[in-house]
C-alpha cells in the first residue's frame, strides 16, 4: 500500500471528525492479513485510537474494532517474541462473535497467518480458562462464552473425543456427559473415558464427581458393561454399591460369569477392607444368615467360636460358594499358583554358580534370598534340599532370613503353610535367640501376605503376645503386618503399637513398620500422631525408620488429603528425620499421580537440604511419583544420575529401575550403565538392583543388552576383588532379574493402569534394605504373575489354545546357562631339536591333506546362523505366560470353543462362556504344590527333610 495512501487512512480513522461509517470501513480494510501484514508497524500507532473505539458503546462496529487490536497486538508480539497475549485475548473477547473460530482461507500473499492467529488465540483462552478453573477464581463471563463456543463447534463436528479431552483439562464434568449422550458408540466412548479418567493427573475430587456420572451413565446404557462400572465404583469406594450389582447379576442367565469376573478383578485392584464390605454387603442381600457377621468375624481376626463355621452352609448354592471364594481371594492364589507351578523356568545352574562363590555371610544371605525370589510361588524347594549344608552354615540373622525365604517360595501356598514351617514355628521350648522362629513367623506372613485368613491373623497375634526374644517379636510384627494389610484392623493396630511401645530397637523397627501395613491409605489421624510422636521419643534410630515406613504408607493414594500431615514434618528444620518422613509421606500420598509440582517440591528438596537421607528420599520420591511416566522421569532424574553427591545419584538409580520397572527402557538404561563403574559401592549396588527392575522379562530379541547385562551380573557375584555391598546388590538384581521361575515381572500398577496397592508398598518398603536386608522379601508384593489363566463357569482350567500374533523369540524364555568344560592345562615344553621339529610339521601338514575337509566343514556349519524361517504367529496354551507387550497380539482362536467375557488382552484371569455346555470338556490337569523346575535329565526328588540349624554348633 502506498506510503502516502496509508497516512491518510490512518489519520482518517484517528480524527474524531470522521463519520462512524467511515471508521467502520476503515476497519475492514484493516482486517485483512494481506493489508495488516504489510503495514501492523504503522497501524500500530494507531492503536490507542483502535481501543478506545472498541470501547465505545455508541460505536456500532466498536466489536470489529476490538478484532482489529487483538490482531494488532498480535502482531506485535510476534515480531518482538513477547509471548505475551493477554492483552489481544483481551480484545479477542470483546469482539465477541466477530473471532470465528474457523480460520479464513489460506492466502496467496501471507499464508496462513489467519490460521495461526486464530489458533494461538484459542490455546491462550483455554490455557486462562483451565487456570482459574483450577484456583476457583471468578471467571469472565466472555471467555467462558468463548469455551462454549469452543464446545458447541467440535460437538456439532461430532468431534467427540476431542470434547471430551477438552473437558477433562478444562474440569467440564457436564461436557463429558454431553459428548457421551451424544455419541451413537457411546457404549466404547465411555471406555474410553474411564481409560482416561483412572489415569490421567486430576485431583481427587475431580476424579470422584467425574465418575459419579460415568456410573450414572453406564447403568443406563442398553450395552451396560459391569466389568467398568465396577472399576468405578472401586475408585468411588462404594462397596455396596457393587454388592448390590453382584447379586443382581446373580439371577441373570449367565450374569454368574459376569459376577465371577468382577468379583477376580475386585480382588486385583482392590483392598482386603473393600473386598470384606462386599461380601458382606452381597451375603445380606442375597440370602440373610448367621454367615454374614461369620465373614466379618473371620477377616477382623477375632477369637471367636463362630470361627470355625467358615464352611458353605448346606442351603448355599455353589454359584454362591464360588463368588465368595473369588471374594475372598481364594480362587486367584490358587490358580496364580498352579501357573508358577507349571511355568517355573529357574535356571538351577545360576545359583549354583552362585552359591560355590560365596566366602562371606552377606553373600550367603544374597544368595538364599536370590533363591527365594527366583523360586517365589513355584512351591520348589530344590536348592534347599540339595544344600542343607550350606545352608546351615547361616547364624544370627542370616538364619532369621534363609527360614523366611520359605515364605517366598511358598508364597500363596496357603492350605499347607503351617505343615510346611512346622519344624521352625515356635515350640514350647523357645530357642535362646529366636533367629529361626521369627524367620517362620515372618514366612506365615509373606504366605498370607494381603491375604490374611482369620486363623493366621490370630495365631500370629498368639505368637507375638508370647514372644520372649528380639527377634521373634520382629518376625511376628512383620508376618502379622503383612497378613493384616491394609484390613484397618483396630485390634491389630493396638497390638502392634504395644510390641512399638516395648522401646525395643529391632521389634519396634518391625512393629512400626506393620503398623503402617496394617492402616495403609486410612490416613488414620490417631494413628499419625501416636506414630510421629514415638518418631520424636524413642531414641532409637531403628525405631525412628520403621515408623518413618509405617507413617508414609498411612497416606497411600491420599494426594492432597494429605498435605496437612505433610506440612508438620516436611519443614522441621531441627529434626531430618521427621523431614524425610514427610518427603516419604508426600511420595506415597501422590504415588501415580505425575504432578508437576508436587516433583518441584520434591527437587527443591534436593537441592536445599543438607540430610543425604531427605535428598535420597525426595529423589527417590520422583519415581514413585512418575511411575506410570518413564519418559518424564527419564527427563526430570536424568541430570540428577551426574549430580555429585553419591547419595542423589543412588536415589537417581533407584528412581529410575521404580519409574521403569519391567519396560525395558533404552534411555533409562543408558543412563544408568554408567553407574556401574561408580567409586562407591552403594551407588554400583543402587544401579544394579534398578537395572533388573527394568530388565526383567525382557528378551534378547527385543532388549539387546540384557544378555550383557547378566553377564556382568555373573561377573560381580563370581569376581573375588568385587565389594561385597556391591556383590550383594548383584545376586539380589539376579533373583530379582528371573524372579517367579521367570514368570513375574515387577509392576506398581495394575492390568487397567491405576496403582496396585501391593505393588507400591512392596516397592517401599523393600527400599529400606538400605538399612535392614530383612526388607529384602518385601519386594514380593511388587511382583505379579504376568499370566492369562482362562477359566470356566465351574472355575475350572479348560485346555484352550490362544494366538499370539507375533514371533515366539520375541518372549521366549531366556536361554539357560551352559555349564562351563573344564579346560586342560597346558604341557610344559620341552627342548627340541630343529631336526625334530622340521620332521613333525611335515608330519602334521600330511595329516592335515588327509582329513582337511571334514573337521572344518563341521566347525562352519556349527558357526554357521540358523535360517530365519520362524513362523510370523505362534500358539500358547491355558494357562501362558503371557509378557506386557505380549498383550496386545493376543487373539482367540477361529471357531473356538469358548468365548470370552472380557478381551483376552487385559491377560490375568479371564472367565470364559462356553458355547457347547453339553459337550464335555476337557481340563488341565492340575499340578502338584511342591514340584521341581523344568529339567528332564535331572533324577527324580526325595521326600523333603527339613534342615535344622542350631547356634550351639558355631
Amino acid at each position: 500500500m502506498n506510503q502516502i495512501y496509508l497516512g491518510a487512512l490512518l489519520k482518517s480513522l484517528r480524527s474524531p471528525r470522521s463519520p462512524a461509517k467511515e471508521k467502520e470501513m476503515l476497519i475492514d480494510v484493516f482486517d485483512d492479513w494481506d493489508v495488516l501484514t504489510n503495514t501492523w508497524f504503522e497501524v500500530a500507532d494507531c492503536a490507542s485510537f483502535i481501543e478506545e473505539l472498541s470501547e465505545d458503546k455508541t460505536f456500532p462496529a466498536r466489536q470489529k474494532a476490538a478484532l482489529l487490536a487483538s490482531k494488532v497486538c498480535f502482531q506485535i508480539y510476534v515480531a518482538f517474541c513477547l509471548e505475551d497475549y493477554e492483552n489481544a485475548l483481551n480484545f479477542a473477547l470483546a469482539a465477541d462473535t466477530n473471532f470465528k473460530l474457523t480460520p479464513r482461507p489460506k492466502s496467496k500473499t501471507v499464508g496462513d497467518k489467519d490460521d495461526e492467529y486464530v489458533n494461538k488465540i484459542i490455546e491462550i483462552a483455554i490455557d486462562s480458562y483451565k487456570k482459574l478453573k483450577s484456583t476457583g477464581e471468578k471467571m469472565d463471563a466472555r471467555l467462558e462464552g468463548l469455551i462454549n463456543r469452543i464446545f458447541q463447534r467440535n460437538l456439532e463436528k461430532n468431534e467427540l473425543l476431542y470434547v471430551i479431552g477438552l473437558a477433562l483439562d478444562t474440569r467440564r464434568i457436564d461436557m463429558v456427559e454431553k459428548a457421551i449422550i451424544r455419541s451413537s458408540e457411546s457404549h466404547v466412548l465411555l471406555l474410553e473415558t474411564i481409560q482416561k479418567v483412572t489415569c490421567a493427573k486430576m485431583d481427587v475430587q475431580l476424579r470422584t464427581q467425574l465418575l459419579d456420572v460415568l456410573v450414572k451413565l453406564f447403568t443406563s446404557n442398553k450395552y451396560a458393561d459391569f466389568v467398568a462400572i465396577c472399576q468405578c465404583l472401586i475408585k468411588l469406594n462404594r462397596p455396596e454399591d457393587i454388592g448390590r450389582l453382584l447379586d443382581r447379576l446373580m439371577s441373570h442367565t449367565n450374569g454368574d460369569l459376569i459376577a465371577y469376573q468382577i468379583a477376580f478383578d475386585l480382588y486385583e485392584n482392590a483392598s482386603q477392607q473393600f473386598n470384606t464390605q462386599v461380601l458382606n454387603t452381597y451375603a445380606s442381600l442375597h440370602q440373610p444368615s448367621p454367615s454374614t457377621p461369620t465373614v466379618k468375624r473371620k477377616l477382623s481376626g477375632e477369637n471367636t467360636p463362630e470361627q470355625k463355621e467358615t464352611s458353605p452352609k448346606p442351603e448355599e448354592s455353589a454359584p454362591m460358594s464360588r463368588l465368595k471364594a473369588i471374594l475372598r481371594g481364594e480362587e486367584t492364589v490358587k490358580h496364580h499358583m498352579q501357573f508358577l507351578i507349571k511355568n517355573n523356568h529357574t535356571d538351577m545352574l545360576i545359583l549354583k554358580e552362585m552359591k560355590d562363590c560365596v566366602r562371606t555371610a552377606t553373600a550367603h544371605n544374597a544368595t538364599l534370598m536370590a533363591n527365594g525370589l527366583m523360586h517365589l510361588g513355584t512351591t520348589c524347594d530344590d536348592f534347599l534340599r540339595d544344600n542343607l549344608d550350606w545352608i546351615s552354615k547361616a547364624t544370627n540373622w542370616n538364619k532369621f532370613n534363609a527360614v523366611a525365604t520359605l515364605g517366598l517360595i511358598h508364597k500363596g501356598h496357603e492350605s499347607a503353610a503351617m505343615k510346611l514351617l512346622d519344624p521352625y514355628l515356635p515350640k514350647t521350648e523357645p530357642d535362646q535367640y529366636g533367629f529361626k522362629e521369627g524367620g517362620s513367623l515372618f514366612a506365615l506372613g509373606l504366605i498370607h501376605a494381603n491375604h490374611g485368613t482369620a486363623d493366621c491373623i490370630k495365631y500370629l497375634r498368639e505368637q507375638l503376645a508370647a514372644a520372649q526374644t528380639s527377634a521373634v517379636r520382629h518376625g511376628a510384627c512383620l508376618g502379622l503386618g503383612l497378613a493384616a494389610m491394609g484390613t484397618q484392623n483396630q485390634d491389630v493396630y493396638l497390638q502392634l503399637r504395644d510390641a512399638l511401645y516395648l522401646d525395643d530397637a529391632v521389634s519396634g523397627e518391625a512393629a512400626g513398620l506393620a503398623m503402617g501395613l496394617v492402616m495403609v491409605g486410612s490416613l488414620n489421624s490417631a494413628a499419625f500422631q501416636d506414630m510421629v510422636q514415638y518418631t520424636c521419643d524413642t531414641q532409637h534410630d531403628k525405631i525412628q525408620r520403621g515408623l518413618r515406613t509405617g507413617i508414609s504408607l498411612l497416606a497411600y493414594g491420599r494426594q492432597d488429603e494429605a498435605e496437612s500431615y505433610i506440612s508438620q514434618l516436611i519443614d522441621v528444620k531441627s529434626n531430618a528425620m521427621l523431614r524425610s518422613t514427610g518427603i516419604a509421606l508426600m511420595s506415597m500420598a501422590y504415588v501415580g499421580s505425575g504432578r508437576a509440582n508436587i516433583v518441584s517440591r520434591l527437587l527443591e528438596k534436593v537441592a536445599t537440604d543438607p540430610n543425604n537421607d531427605v535428598k535420597r528420599f525426595a529423589v527417590m520420591g520422583i519415581g514413585f511419583l512418575l511411575s506410570n511416566s518413564p519418559s518424564i522421569c527419564k527427563d526430570y532424574v536424568g541430570m540428577l544420575v551426574e549430580h555429585f553427591n553419591s547419595h542423589v545419584r543412588y536415589g537417581a538409580a533407584m528412581a529410575l529401575g521404580i519409574a521403569c520397572a519391567g519396560t525395558g527402557y533404552k534411555e533409562a538404561i543408558s543412563l544408568l550403565e554408567p553407574l556401574l563403574s561408580a567409586k562407591e559401592n552403594y551407588v554400583r549396588q543402587g544401579a544394579v538392583i534398578a537395572l533388573s527392575f527394568i530388565y526383567v522379562q525382557q528378551t534378547d530379541v527385543g532388549s539387546l543388552k540384557v544378555g550383557e547385562f547378566r553377564k556382568q551380573l555373573t561377573k560381580m557375584t563370581t569376581e573375588k576383588g568385587e565389594d561385597s555391598m556391591a556383590k550383594f546388590g548383584a545376586i539380589i538384581a539376579q533373583g530379582i532379574l528371573d524372579v517367579g521361575g521367570r514368570n513375574m515381572t515387577i509392576a506398581l500398577h495394575n492390568r487397567s493402569g491405576t496403582i496396585d496397592m501391593g505393588g507400591v508398598v512392596g516397592m517401599m518398603t523393600f527400599l529400606q534394605f538400605w538399612y535392614w536386608h530383612s526388607m529384602v522379601p518385601l519386594i514380593s508384593l511388587a511382583c505379579k504373575p504376568t499370566c492369562l489363566i482362562a477359566l470356566t463357569k465351574d472355575l475350572q482350567m479348560p485346555k484352550i489354545e490362544f494366538k499370539c500374533n507375533a514371533r515366539a523369540s520375541l518372549f521366549a524364555y531366556p536361554p539357560p546357562l551352559e555349564s562351563k568344560k573344564k579346560e586342560e592345562h597346558e604341557k610344559v615344553e620341552t627342548a627340541v631339536l630343529s631336526i625334530t621339529h622340521k620332521k613333525k610339521m611335515a608330519k602334521k601338514s600330511e595329516e592335515k591333506m588327509e582329513v582337511d575337509e571334514e573337521p572344518k566343514t563341521a566347525k562352519e556349519e556349527e558357526k554357521k546362523p540358523a535360517p530365519d524361517n520362524e513362523a510370523s504367529t505362534h500358539t500358547i496354551e491355558n494357562p501362558a505366560r503371557v509378557v506386557r507387550l505380549q498383550l496386545k497380539t493376543l487373539s482367540m482362536m477361529e471357531n473356538s470353543r469358548y468365548k470370552p467375557v472380557k478381551s483376552i488382552t487385559y491377560g490375568g484371569i479371564i472367565m470364559l462362556l462356553d458355547k457347547t455346555p453339553d459337550q464335555k470338556a476337557e481340563l488341565v490337569v492340575q499340578a502338584v504344590a511342591g514340584g521341581t523346575t523344568l529339567d528332564p535329565a535331572a533324577p527324580e526328588k526325595q521326600p523333603h527333610s527339613t534342615f535344622e540349624i542350631d547356634l550351639k554348633d558355631y
